[in-house]
């Protein structure tokens, strides 16, 4: 049986954002948090090469622990926290936290979408455990649903808006005209994107949160590089506008859906039905809608990102390990990587969705049934058709022809896409964004 501690000793390596309000939380806010949880969580060390924003809070400099050897000797703690991101330093200081026996808990999705299950299996060699709610969606608790209220259920499907920087940047569009670079600038001056914004805007931090997230959901070992990545930095405002006359709103998604015997998973930009419960979801928040056989659709929402949220998942998980259910979980489920097949990921060819084009060609008779043709030779139906009359005096011009398309092969749409591109009529490379529905309830 695993045991619970009455006190576990926590230290703490980074003190940035997340660091910093993880101290706070467990030095100015420790009385009230253990008075519900139970055990006692005490902050011992916190190890940074750079105290500026550890003084800044006010922190005890008693604690500020200038070697992760000091902190890792002292038998007091049970589980290091990693705050310090990227793969390199991180990757060994959680290796030599576990071979000294202790149990960490990180928000790292990066390290864990790469190495998750060679870390995991070192826990499992050193009977300890990894703890990582806070790598996907900030301080919204979706990796407990998967693991524990959702435990009865074949998960079928998940949609995922998992980054807040694209959805501000998203929404500031939508609701505000804004271009994109002139709704990235905005998030920038308010403190939602970096300086260097192309980790989240390219779709890149999305993709580490899904790896984590199917591989938990779905049971297999997800390849990170096999995931393909779309992102929003080549959005044009006309399309969310035309999307917007089509009742649709576009999100940057992360979908995983089990189609037959395999898994397909992308991120990429997508349209969704403004009926859609993710549709409203707006500014930095995140929401995960997951798809279970026996319960259907959940939807988890919540602040995906930000020091207190973080933190809030992060001392969540010190409670887990304290009270001694991380470490049963780990111990005892079945759907941690290290212990699971490679999932078999389906090529994005294999995807089936609706798409949304926009193809601009001459105003010509004849056209339109010139791309029909095409479309129909790959098997690809029309839906609708939207086209606006030219502006006067600019009837020389390209003119779009927005086309919505029943369900189709993505491989047939690409190969499709190829011939019209190729057309004398059409002056430049057409848009394709899918149009993701609601997935169907088998209630």
């Amino acid at each position: 049986m695993t045991q619970r501690a009455s006190t576990l000793g926590v230290a703490i390596v980074g003190c940035g954002t997340v660091g910093g309000q993880t101290a706070l939380l467990l030095t100015r806010e420790a009385e009230a948090a253990g008075s519900r949880m139970g055990p006692r969580l005490e902050l011992r060390h916190v190890v940074d090469v750079d105290y500026t924003h550890a003084r800044e809070l006010g922190l005890d400099e008693a604690l500020f622990t200038a070697e992760l050897e000091q902190a890792l000797a002292d038998e007091s703690v049970g589980a290091v926290v990693e705050l310090i991101g990227g793969t390199t330093v991180a990757k060994a200081v959680i290796e030599h936290a576990l071979r000294a026996g202790k149990c960490v808990v990180t928000a790292n999705k990066a390290l864990l979408a790469h190495h998750g299950p060679e870390l995991y299996a070192l826990a499992r060699r050193t009977g300890t455990c990894i703890a990582f709610e806070a790598s996907c969606a900030g301080g919204v608790p979706i990796l407990r649903a998967l693991c524990d209220g959702l435990l009865a259920n074949r998960i079928d499907a998940i949609y995922g808006i998992v980054n807040g920087t694209c959805n501000y940047i998203l929404t500031a569009m939508t609701r505000r005209g804004q271009t994109y670079a002139d709704a990235l600038a905005v998030a920038q001056a308010d403190g939602l994107a970096e300086a260097d914004p192309a980790l989240d805007v390219a779709g890149t931090d999305s993709a580490h949160k899904l790896a984590i997230l199917a591989a938990l959901a779905f049971g297999g070992r997800v390849d990170f590089d096999r995931v393909p990545v779309t992102g929003i930095d080549s959005l044009d405002l006309r399309d969310l506008r035309n999307g917007q006359e089509l009742g649709y709103v576009i999100k940057l998604l992360a979908i995983a859906i089990r189609q037959g015997e395999g898994l397909l998973l992308r991120v990429c930009p997508a349209f969704i039905s403004q009926a859609h419960p993710l549709a409203w979801v707006s500014g930095p928040f995140n929401a995960v809608s997951v798809y279970g056989h026996a319960t259907g659709h959940t939807m988890y929402y919540g602040r995906g990102a930000g020091g207190r949220p973080t933190a809030s998942a992060v001392v969540a998980d010190l409670a887990a390990i304290a009270l001694g259910t991380a470490q049963r979980q780990f111990d005892e489920l079945g759907v941690w990587p290290d212990r699971t097949a490679p999932a078999n990921q389906l090529p994005l060819s294999d995807a089936e969705s609706r798409y949304y084009l926009r193809v601009m060609c001459d105003d010509h008779p004849g056209v339109l049934a010139r791309i029909a043709t095409i479309l129909g030779r790959h098997d690809i139906s029309i839906s609708s058709v939207l086209q606006h009359e030219p502006m006067p005096g600019r009837e020389a011009d390209a003119v779009p022809v927005v086309i919505t398309t029943h369900r189709a092969m993505e491989g047939n749409v690409s190969a499709a896409l190829g011939e019209v591109n190729a057309l004398d009529v059409v002056q430049a490379e057409t848009v394709c964004i899918p149009i993701v529905e609601e997935y169907p309830e088998d209630m």
